[in-house]
Order: structure tokens, then sequence, then C-alpha cells
């Protein structure tokens, strides 16, 4: 989705295409010029997936009709600090043994995924840290300060 809401096409590659019975189903590619690409197959219940890029750790998508949807993220990213990650309404967090991360939506019509790294925490972090001390010196320390001219 671009920043007006419009339609924005992903450059995916590694398409796959399977079928309720878990086999994989065939497909075309429709790559018309000056168009962008897109598969096409026989009406069904599929279950397709595919690697695309993402910028800014951030992936939404609008629909016409409620699809299911599920995003699998990869062990160095999360989504377990509300104050970095952003989920919509209906997600459903689950955290695998190797500590990757399932996020599933069920018949929705939008979903949006924010997630963060080890990194952007670290930063967090530091940051909370920073400010605790900015309050220390700039509220406790002159109080303390007042509190003994006084006497």
């Amino acid at each position: 989705m671009g920043f007006m809401g419009e339609d924005v096409p992903l450059a995916a590659g590694g398409v796959e295409l399977i079928q309720e019975d878990g086999l994989p189903a065939a497909y075309t590619w429709n790559r018309p010029w000056g168009a962008p690409s897109s598969i096409a197959f026989a009406k069904g219940n599929y279950t397709v997936s595919f690697v695309a890029p993402l910028g800014n750790n951030n992936l939404k998508a609008i629909f016409k009709k409620p699809y299911n949807v599920s995003v699998s993220i990869p062990q160095n990213f999360s989504v377990a600090n509300p104050l970095l990650a952003g989920l919509s309404n209906g997600a459903h967090v689950t955290v695998h043994a190797d500590n990757s991360t399932t996020v599933s939506w069920n018949d929705t019509y939008m979903f949006d995924l924010r997630f963060y790294s080890p990194g952007q925490q670290d930063i967090l972090f530091i940051f909370f840290q920073f400010m605790v001390i900015l309050i220390f010196v700039l509220v406790v320390i002159p109080y303390v300060i007042s509190m003994r001219k006084d006497q």
C-alpha cells in the first residue's frame, strides 16, 4: 500500500501456490509490458507464499474481501515490545521454540505489522537511560540543593 492508499506491487520472488491438500498447484506468470507482473490460477482455496523486500520493517495490506493472513518473522526480529512494534487488531502472535515468530489474522480485510531488530531495542533502552539521568540532573539535584540552602 502506498502513501495515499494506492496499490503498490511488490517485487516478489520464490512464489509458491499450495492447494488445500498440501500439493503444489500450477499457475502462470502474467508480465504485461509496462504493468506489474501477476500470477493466474484456477479458482479455489490456496496458500500463496512469496519472498519480497520490505522497507522500514513494516508490512501492511488491504484486501477487497477477507483473507486469513499469516506472517513468519525470522529469529533476529521481534514484535514483543509494544513501544517498538505495532500490530493491527485481531493479530494472534505465536513465538516458536527457535525464537521465530508467527503473526496471523483470521478473516481480515487489512493487516498492519511493524517489527524491530535487537539494535532498535538497545537504542530505546539507551534513550530511556539518558532520560532518567537527565531528569535526575534537572529535577532531583536542583531540589536537593535548594533544600540545603533553606537550612
